[in-house]
């Protein structure tokens, strides 16, 4: 009983920094992809963020 929740718990300390990776990587690509979707909707990366005006709407202002 003893050696198997040694097992485990050996198992868990070796597993989990494995996954850490995957969680950043997994991060990394849900922002890449959160900047793609605001770039097609005329957001640019700038700092404030803000949307790109169209000529006819810079014409109104």
């Amino acid at each position: 009983m003893k050696a198997k929740t040694l097992l485990c718990l050996g198992m868990l300390v070796l597993v989990t920094p494995a996954l850490s990776g995957c969680w950043l990587l997994a991060a990394g690509g849900a922002g890449a992809y959160g900047g793609y979707k605001a770039k097609e909707e005329g957001y640019t990366l700038q700092n404030p963020v803000k949307k790109e005006r169209s000529s006819e709407q810079q014409e109104v202002d």
